[in-house]
């Protein structure tokens, strides 16, 4: 484990302060979940788009078909 220094402003101190006492752990040990936790949505995000852009693109007409024009897209009207 490393220990650093962490600045905050008294705002989110008083907060993090707060936050881990009710969770009854270090403000230590609530900043390294809080970042854990950030790592791993991160992580998944990442996951997420390679998953994404890895697949097949999808046709969004068949080959002789036109795409429809803007007026035909955006028609309040019909979507009512």
């Amino acid at each position: 484990m490393k220990n650093v220094t962490v600045t905050l402003d008294d705002k989110t101190a008083v907060w993090a302060r707060k936050t881990a006492a009710e969770r009854d752990m270090s403000l230590s040990r609530f900043i390294g979940e809080v970042l854990q936790e950030n790592m791993r949505q991160a992580r998944e995000y990442e996951r997420a788009m390679h998953r994404f852009f890895a697949g097949e693109p999808v046709a969004l007409k068949r080959p002789r078909d036109r795409y429809p024009s803007r007026e035909q897209l955006y028609d309040r009207g019909r979507l009512r």
